[in-house]
């Protein structure tokens, strides 16, 4: 990597190389620069960088192979911003604000396209809060809410 950084996000893109978006220096400066490892030859490559810098934010790879990163941090404050990376050009594009910014929160992507954000944290401290993003019309919507609040958690899909 051409930059260090820790806090960031790590993606699997379908043409195999991975895309490390975001995440923080020494001193807590939160990054916009991302990177591609081809595990092919072992090398890195910069790619174009995010509207917004970020940390403790979340990355999902869409069935459209984009990736769409979400909320997390930076020395502004919690962030309810959300992008789309194109692997195909390296272009970042902004899309529909999330309803809550929000950071160390999960999102997992569903056999229906759509991506469920839940939890996380914000000033007011945890939070219990869950939103649907559809990538089809660039939208977030609220769900249920959880019956605790969380933060670094874990979310996963199942089959039902």
């Amino acid at each position: 990597m051409s930059t260090v950084r820790f806090d960031h996000t790590a993606s699997l893109l379908s043409n195999g190389k991975v895309l490390v978006a975001g995440g923080s220096v020494i001193g807590n400066l939160a990054l916009n620069s991302t990177e591609l490892y081809d595990p092919t030859t072992g090398t890195w490559t910069t790619t174009g960088n995010m509207t917004n810098a970020r940390v403790y934010h979340t990355a999902s790879v869409l069935s459209n192979g984009k990736v769409l990163v979400t909320a997390g941090g930076n020395s502004i404050g919690y962030l309810n911003s959300a992008e789309l990376y194109d692997p195909s050009t390296g272009i970042w594009t902004t899309t529909g604000n999330m309803l809550y910014a929000r950071d160390s929160h999960t999102a997992s992507v569903l056999s229906n396209g759509k991506v469920l954000v839940t939890g996380g944290s914000y000033t007011t401290g945890y939070l219990n809060s869950a939103e649907l993003y559809d990538p089809s019309t660039g939208t977030w919507t609220t769900t249920g809410n959880m019956t605790n609040a969380r933060k670094y958690h874990t979310a996963s899909v199942l089959s039902n």
